[in-house]
């Protein structure tokens, strides 16, 4: 079954092509492809274009629907950053791409299947998605460090930041907790962070701010090198990290970005929650 603006896009335009939606879950933005009934394999080189903002479509990430390969799940999906570098996970991108196919089955809830695990989703509202993120990872050999440390405390910085908690959730980050987020300058120490050789993979780098007990102020420097205005996973860790260091006892906060808000939940086992909106932004066909 293809997904419906897929296949409207495919009767409104004459022009061949690979027909896309493009969507964004808190301005983090997305090219969506249905790759079910027509594998799309696309070169780093066709990735990059796709995603630049002045040659191409425009997006954060590339996003790929396969069939399932798991037992019981409705879709694979092969998430890819701008550089054509193929990731583990993406909140927004999961929450945006879970709407399409709950839309597409009319299911009250599907299990999605990603490079960093099985996800599932359900309608939480009009353009609202919950998703089910999986565990939190706090080991080391986990995050990956590449060496052992307490991931409660890594030892690195850069500027005024510095004392980070390492987790993964599908994906590797750190989260610093300082008293004004508004005042780190985080493109200037983002890179830095994020190729620190203490993570061979790489890390997303997260700035939150405790503003009371049930709510963060959140900025976040993503792989493969940019500031964003909203992300997923990086909101699931910094509750985890807040809720590990103690400072804050709910298990149920909302996480305030340049672009938005989101709603996580820590349930039992580590396992988070995320809830928040989507939106489509057009359709149309690659050439």
């Amino acid at each position: 079954m293809q997904i419906p603006w897929f296949a409207s896009v495919k009767n409104a335009l004459i022009q061949p092509g690979r027909p896309f939606v493009k969507m964004h879950g808190l301005r983090n933005d997305f090219v969506i492809i249905d790759g079910r009934k027509q594998s799309y394999h696309p070169s780093t080189e066709k990735i990059i274009h796709i995603c630049n903002r002045h040659e191409g479509v425009g997006a954060d990430e590339l996003l790929i629907v396969e069939p399932p390969r798991a037992h019981n799940t409705y879709a694979f999906v092969r998430i890819f950053n701008p550089d054509g570098r193929e990731v583990e996970a993406c909140g927004n991108a999961t929450r945006c791409i879970g709407w399409l196919l709950l839309k597409e089955c009319n299911q009250r809830e599907i299990q999605i299947e990603t490079l960093g695990g099985i996800l599932t989703c359900s309608l939480a509202g009009e353009k609202q998605v919950r998703v089910e993120m999986g565990k939190i990872k706090t080991d080391w050999s986990d995050i990956p460090l590449s060496e052992e440390m307490d991931t409660l405390h890594l030892n690195i910085g850069a500027g005024p930041l510095n004392d980070p908690v390492g987790m993964n959730i599908g994906n590797p980050h750190a989260v610093f907790f300082v008293e004004d987020v508004d005042a780190i300058d985080l493109s200037k120490y983002g890179k830095v962070l994020q190729t620190h050789p203490l993570f061979p993979q790489e890390a997303n780098i997260g700035v939150a701010q405790l503003i009371n007990s049930e709510t963060l102020k959140l900025s976040v420097w993503e792989r493969p090198g940019a500031l964003t205005t909203a992300c997923g996973t990086g909101a699931c860790v910094a509750v985890a990290a807040a809720y590990r260091r103690g400072l804050t006892e709910k298990r149920h906060m909302t996480v305030i970005m340049p672009a938005g808000s989101v709603q996580i939940e820590l349930k039992d086992q580590n396992l988070a929650v995320m809830t928040g909106p989507v939106e489509i932004c057009h359709v149309g066909h690659l050439l």
